[in-house]
């Protein structure tokens, strides 16, 4: 079943409510986490919450977020949803915020999970690989909130069906550089020659450098420390679409699916048109999380 949490109380799909006055509603003023679990546990559930509390902090959505009370509701309702495995969203809203009138951080955040059973990606999925497009839209490195998961994702999701309507599964996004980025909804890790290379994300920028628009991704960064056991070289660097085009491999990391490996760009095959021995061996080890 669904189990939602709301500010301290549990509630239905059809009885839950936020105000008409939500800033989340009103200005798209909010911020959020997609974490899975299996049964009653959480896969990665620090991580989120450390960097949701980073961001949080960062945007200054609000000075009252407490990660131990967060950590409990998602536990709350986990066990509630009782799921053999549920996709959960942890989402904290501006709430009945008016930035006009210089409220800051001290006003009261809406914090809502919603624990509901997990997608099923088929096993093909991951033995075949995908195909992906690249997005129309440009990431800003100028943007301030373009690093963190903000509630904005309609350009995003656009960009996701123009790629379904080409057959393919998830859109590049690239910065207005022209250098990657990401995915609509992923990181983009590549191997070559046994170097795994991924952009530089937030947080990760040399001194001096822009700020980068790329989200540090949970499952990314699990993936590298990884290959950082396995001995891997690890680059973090601005990447044309060229290094992806000439790649060994190319994987897409996020919460929901791990690690799952494109086979084509457009019109063109990554290295055999076939997933690697990287991707087998990490689709191996996320099921075992």
């Amino acid at each position: 079943m669904t189990a939602i949490w709301i500010n301290g109380e549990m509630t239905t799909a059809e009885e839950a409510r936020v105000s008409a006055f939500d800033a989340g509603i009103q200005h798209g003023v909010g911020l959020f986490e997609t974490l899975l679990a299996r049964e009653d546990r959480v896969i990665h559930l620090l991580q989120h919450l450390d960097r949701l509390e980073e961001s949080v902090r960062e945007t200054r959505l609000s000075s009252r977020m407490r990660p131990d009370g967060i950590a409990e509701a998602i536990h709350r309702t986990v066990k509630a949803a009782d799921l053999p495995a549920s996709r959960i969203r942890v989402t904290i809203t501006g709430g009945d915020l008016n930035l006009l009138h210089g409220q800051g951080g001290e006003h009261d955040p809406t914090i809502m999970v919603v624990a509901q059973p997990a997608t099923a990606y088929p096993d093909e999925l991951f033995d075949r690989g995908v195909r992906v497009s690249v997005a129309d839209a440009r990431a800003n490195p100028l943007d301030p909130l373009a690093g963190h998961k903000t509630l904005d994702y309609w350009s995003r999701l656009t960009e996701l069906q123009s790629a379904a309507a080409k057959g393919a599964s998830e859109a590049l996004w690239f910065m207005v550089s022209n250098h990657l980025a990401g995915g609509c909804v992923s990181n983009v890790i590549l191997v070559k020659d046994d170097e795994f290379i991924t952009p530089i994300a937030r947080g990760e920028e040399p001194e001096g450098g822009l700020p980068s628009p790329v989200l540090p991704g949970i499952v990314r960064a699990e993936v590298l420390g990884w290959a950082a056991a396995e001995g891997r070289v690890i680059r973090r660097e601005m990447i044309g679409i060229e290094t992806v085009l000439t790649a060994d491999e190319v994987l897409l990391t996020n919460s929901s699916w791990g690690v799952l490996p494109v086979v084509g760009l457009e019109q063109e095959a990554i290295a055999s048109g076939a997933p690697g021995p990287v991707a087998t061996a990490l689709r191996a080890w996320w099921l075992e999380q």
